[in-house]
């Protein structure tokens, strides 16, 4: 049996006037912004007193877009008598989000919570250099950061609050108390 002339035309027809009826999902963006689910991958945000430049953040990346620089600081002792110690200063904290694939390991890494997914995402430039974000910049985006999920109610409390509770009970307890000497 021969195919009848214009079915094809007929059909392309009918898918067209079944869509046209069809309310649009298309968002005008930059007009309306989109609503982002909560803790949205958007850039990596930088929390520069938490960093110890221990750069396994570097080390990990597999792209290598993290530079770090730092140098060597000799702190006094914390008490007389004690020895001077040495730290690392950060120097350079810089991103270069044209090699970055938003992997999320360098934040995973992080052993002193110094790197955040921020759900800023419009951060486009017209030139590629201009994507290797240094640390100032990095630092403006952790007050986009949103904050961490509460925890659950049902859940066990972290040994860590547990203890500090346990240590400031005995000191409010043991300030409560008359010295033995008072009279």
């Amino acid at each position: 049996m021969a195919p009848i002339p214009g079915a094809g035309l007929a059909k392309g027809l009918a898918v067209t006037l079944r869509t046209m009826t069809r309310k649009s999902v298309t968002e005008q963006y930059p007009e309306a912004q989109p609503e982002l689910p909560p803790r949205t991958r958007g850039v990596i945000g930088l929390f520069e007193e938490n960093c110890t430049v221990c750069m396994l953040c570097a080390r990990e990346c597999p792209d290598w877009c993290i530079y770090i620089d730092s140098h060597k600081e000799t702190v006094p002792p914390a008490a007389p008598g004690g020895r001077e110690r040495s730290r690392n200063v950060l120097d350079r904290f810089a991103i270069d989000f044209s090699l970055c694939m938003y992997c999320g390991i360098c934040i995973e890494v992080c052993p002193f919570d110094a790197l955040f997914w921020s759900p800023e995402f419009e951060y486009a430039e017209t030139d590629i250099r201009d994507l290797t974000h240094e640390r100032d910049k990095l630092r403006e985006w952790m007050w986009t950061v949103p904050a961490p999920p509460a925890l659950d109610p049902a859940a066990e409390e972290p040994k860590e609050i547990a203890a500090a509770r346990k240590t400031a009970e005995k000191l409010a307890a043991a300030q409560a108390e008359p010295g033995e000497g008072d009279a």
